[in-house]
């Protein structure tokens, strides 16, 4: 099998689901362009580079070029296939993150958080997709690029030994990098798949506070830098940092540094150039 059996269209990228009934066997095959599979439901058997491995939801295959492969189904399998050429990425992703960190065929395991990010992502290819015009097929490519960066962040991580201490690394490293848009507890155990009351049992136990108590933290402290260091107006720094409102903004600053975020800024504000 090769990429002439694929219509990546004009703008050389394509995504489409592939189903399979329980015991489908698809023989080793290869293609002439980059494939992602990511299961979107059911269990299965990918062989890449000679071995299986399980395929199931938040495992993802990143295939590349005349790379066999095959697939197998233990139940009804729904795989979600993203077809591109490599040319349509800018030379700075094929570079720096596509060639580097995706040089032959692997399999990705996601953890519960950037498994959700992958299929939001793939839900908004889907949309963009079904559209068809030039500027959503810009949008795939920008989509695109985003999940080989998430994908060669996932690989990045540093395994431990306890799965809770593992679970609480990886959302803390979420907050981090996602602190502008979490909106609640809830939003962080619907990502993660786990009640409100366990996150917060695994995270306190790893960094003694809560996940929101911690996110409250990252927040006020790039405010902190923002008034200090910036000229931005203090409304621009409630919105980059997360906060809905100036209220809620000022409340929690007030209650975190006991002064106003004005009054701060004017104690410790650095002269700039």
């Amino acid at each position: 099998m090769s990429s002439r059996e694929f219509d990546l269209t004009t703008e050389g990228i394509r995504l489409y689901e592939s189903n399979h009934t329980a015991g489908d066997m698809i023989k080793e095959h290869h293609h002439e362009v980059h494939q992602i599979l990511y299961a979107l439901e059911g269990e299965g058997e990918v062989v890449l580079n000679g071995k299986s491995f399980p395929f199931k939801q938040d495992r993802v295959a990143v295939i590349v070029p005349y790379s066999a492969h095959s697939i197998s189904s233990d139940s009804k399998l729904t795989v979600l296939v993203l077809a591109f050429d490599q040319s349509i990425l800018g030379s700075s992703v094929n570079d720096d993150l596509l060639d580097p960190y995706f040089p032959d065929t692997r399999l990705v395991e996601l953890n519960p958080l950037d498994g959700s990010n992958v299929r939001q992502l793939l839900r908004k290819m889907l949309y963009e997709q079904s559209h068809g015009n030039s500027i959503n097929y810009v949008a795939m490519k920008i989509f695109l690029s985003e999940l080989l960066l998430k994908f060669t962040r996932s690989q990045a991580q540093p395994e431990a030994f306890d799965a809770n201490v593992l679970r609480a690394e990886r959302l803390r490293t979420y907050i981090d990098t996602h602190y502008f848009e979490i909106i609640s507890s809830s939003d962080l155990s619907t990502k993660l798949g786990m009640s409100t009351r366990h996150i917060n049992n695994i995270f306190k136990d790893r960094y003694q506070v809560t996940p929101i108590q911690y996110l409250t933290e990252v927040r006020i402290d790039l405010a902190k830098k923002l008034l200090t260091k910036t000229d931005k107006d203090i409304a621009s720094i409630c919105f980059e940092v997360g906060f809905e409102s100036l209220s809620t903004f000022y409340r929690t600053f007030k209650n975190s540094t006991e002064v106003s975020p004005n009054k701060y800024r004017t104690a410790y504000k650095v002269e700039l150039p």
